[in-house]
């Protein structure tokens, strides 16, 4: 194919495109033609719809708003009728059917919010003026009722309901309550640890069925805000209630001035009681009340610790009051024993108080509690000391004529013995002061007033005129001493080595007994070697038959006179008098019987020997065991 066939074709071709291309252009004006006259007649369309969609619009939103209004109006009266039905429950009171009632103030409640809420419509300050007055009015009855329910309720508890729930081991009959034998003397160890596991059960102060009612009134008022109002209500009435039970166990209040004018035996059986009433309170009374206080007020912490502060406040004053008079009233030897009960039964509290009263609002009375158990500890301390010094200075003038053992010491070592009763309390006491071994200032301290006691005892037998009677008055004293001491549990402390030397020093005392009284009427007895001799005489002895005579007629004389002296001195203790007795006799016996064997001839050839030699051996022995018998002049007569 040639080039001019091949540009024929392209001329073709290129005609057919052009034509194409015009057919193309007019299609496209058709086209564009045709849309632009459906646009203006949809313009117009829509123009003349308008009207139509804004009134179907309006009755659409009109008929929304009618279903609003007729739900609102439905809503509205469904609340009056509640509201009439829940005005008609407060009317009847809470008597009836408190639970209704309750309901009814709840109902109330929503009310209020309702139509607080929804504020549009022309009632709804009138309606919210008729339901507030209803809520006042129904929570004035709703106090009324709380106070009639807890008032019926709420009883003092007798004090043999209290007893009963004590463990055995504390339960008191009502002889030894009202005596004061309650707690005072029980004070072992084995006693203080079956206390530790006592099982305490508080009485049921207000019945289980009960308290959910008050929980319940409790809750409706404080949404009231009427917290202070129900906090009277309680505090009035469960604080009487209280103090009631604890006037009727026998609590009452005592100033200081009071202890002090009242006698020993009187104040001593009011501690012992007190300290019987202090257990019973902390343990059931305060322990109960606490529980219903808790139970009552649940969910309302500020006001549960509150109440219960409230409650127990003037209970808690009465009896620690008391604790605090004893404590700072004038201090005396006796009243150690009851202040160390006093602060043993504080420190058994101690756990329990802080329990209980662990709340802000009670720290003032924890505060007061365990003031009173530092007071106690410093009071009995000092009156350690005061004892101390008490016995190294006590210069009561009261002669043992028969220089038995002084009452002064069976006082002391009574003390001391009955100190070691309370062994556990006082090394505590020791320990809360300093942190050093309690034992050893036990030890220290007893120590201490035994020497104090000595002191004072050497002192007091300076007043006998006789110097054997001194000897024997120290001798039987220590000797009481140590064997107190030996059969205590003070010798664990003392030591054997204490005793070993105390001990001792009881022998000391017997042989210058016996070296004063006997020195003089033994030298009756001996003869020394001598280079003259009398006529009528044993030239061997160098003794006369005149001088033999004297000899027994002195011997006579002092052994009648020590007789009838010594018969009427003691010693109490029966080894120790035998003891005594022997080592007389075996100094005394062989050599009178020696000087009879050797002399007694002499007097016998003469006349009238009997007037000379009154006693044989054995009359001797009979009248030494008369001796330290603490007989009278006339008993000795007869």
């Amino acid at each position: 194919m040639g080039v001019p066939q091949t540009m024929e074709i392209l001329t073709e071709r290129a005609a057919l495109v052009r034509e194409s291309l015009q057919k193309s252009q007019n299609v496209t004006e058709s086209m564009v033609s045709i849309l632009g006259s459906f646009d203006y007649r949809l313009s117009a369309l829509e123009t003349a719809m308008r009207p139509t969609q804004i009134r179907t619009h309006s009755i659409r939103r009109a008929h929304e708003n009618i279903d609003k209004t007729l739900k609102a109006a439905e809503s509205m009266l469904a609340q009056f009728d509640l509201t009439r039905k829940a005005e008609a429950k407060i009317l009847r009171g809470p008597h009836e059917d408190l639970e209704m009632y309750l309901e009814a103030i709840d109902q109330l409640r929503s009310t209020n919010c309702y139509f607080t809420g929804n504020k549009i419509f022309k009632c709804n300050d009138a309606i919210l003026t008729h339901t507030s007055n209803l809520l006042v009015k129904a929570i004035s009855k709703l106090e009324d009722e709380f106070r009639q329910l807890l008032t019926n309720y709420s009883k003092p508890v007798e004090p043999d309901r209290l007893f009963d729930c004590l463990p055995n081991s504390l339960r008191p009959s009502s002889a030894s309550v009202q005596h004061g034998d309650s707690g005072s003397k029980n004070n072992s160890d084995h006693q203080n640890k079956s206390l530790e596991a006592a099982i305490f059960v508080p009485p049921t102060l207000i019945p289980p069925r009960v308290l959910p009612l008050l929980h319940d009134l409790a809750q409706q008022m404080i949404l009231a805000g009427h917290q202070q109002q129900l906090f009277r209500i309680y505090r009035d009435t469960r604080s009487s209630v209280l103090e009631q039970s604890l006037r009727k166990l026998g609590v009452e209040r005592l100033t200081k001035d009071d202890v002090q004018k009242m006698q020993w035996e009187a104040l001593e059986a009011k501690i012992g009681n007190w300290i019987h009433y202090m257990r019973i309170a902390v343990k059931l009374l305060f322990a109960g009340e606490r529980k219903i206080c808790d139970q009552i007020f649940d969910g309302a912490d500020s006001l549960q610790d509150q109440c219960f502060a409230d409650v127990t406040s003037n209970s808690v004053s009465v009896l620690l009051s008391f604790g605090e008079a004893i404590a700072r009233s004038k201090r005396s030897p006796e009243k150690l024993f009851v202040l160390l009960d006093m602060y043993e039964i504080m420190r058994e509290l101690q756990s329990e108080i802080e329990t209980l009263f662990g709340s802000k609002a009670c720290v003032e009375m924890r505060d007061s509690a365990l003031s009173l158990t530092t007071r106690l500890a410093e009071t009995a301390q000092e009156t350690f000391v005061d004892f101390e010094e008490a016995v190294e200075k006590d210069a009561t003038k009261t002669a043992v004529l028969d220089g038995t053992v002084h009452p002064l010491t069976s006082y002391v070592i009574n003390y001391v013995k009955f100190l070691f009763d309370y062994q556990s309390t006082l090394k505590q006491l020791f320990q809360d002061f300093d942190a050093s071994d309690p034992d050893a200032q036990i030890a220290v301290v007893t120590t201490r007033i035994m020497q104090a006691l000595q002191t004072n005892l050497d002192g007091k037998s300076k007043q006998y005129r006789d110097p054997a009677l001194t000897q024997l008055f120290l001798m039987n004293n220590i000797h009481y001493i140590v064997r107190s001491v030996r059969r205590s549990e003070a010798k664990d402390l003392l030591g054997d080595d204490w005793v070993q030397i105390h001990r001792r020093i009881v022998q000391q005392h017997a042989n210058q007994y016996k070296r004063i009284s006997w020195a003089k009427i033994l030298q009756c007895l001996t003869v020394q070697a001598s280079g003259s001799g009398g006529a009528s005489g044993d030239g061997s002895s160098g003794l006369s038959r005149a001088m033999v005579k004297d000899r027994f007629k002195t011997f006579n004389i002092q052994f009648e006179e020590l007789h009838q002296r010594q018969s009427q001195w003691t010693v109490p203790d029966s080894e120790l008098r035998e003891s005594l007795r022997l080592a007389v006799a075996e100094v005394l016996l062989p050599a009178y019987r020696s000087f009879i064997k050797r002399f007694g001839p002499m007097i016998e050839n003469g006349k009238n020997p009997q007037k000379y030699i009154r006693y044989s051996p054995e009359d001797l022995e009979r009248m030494l065991n008369e001796f330290f018998e603490g007989k009278t002049f006339s008993e000795q007569k007869r």
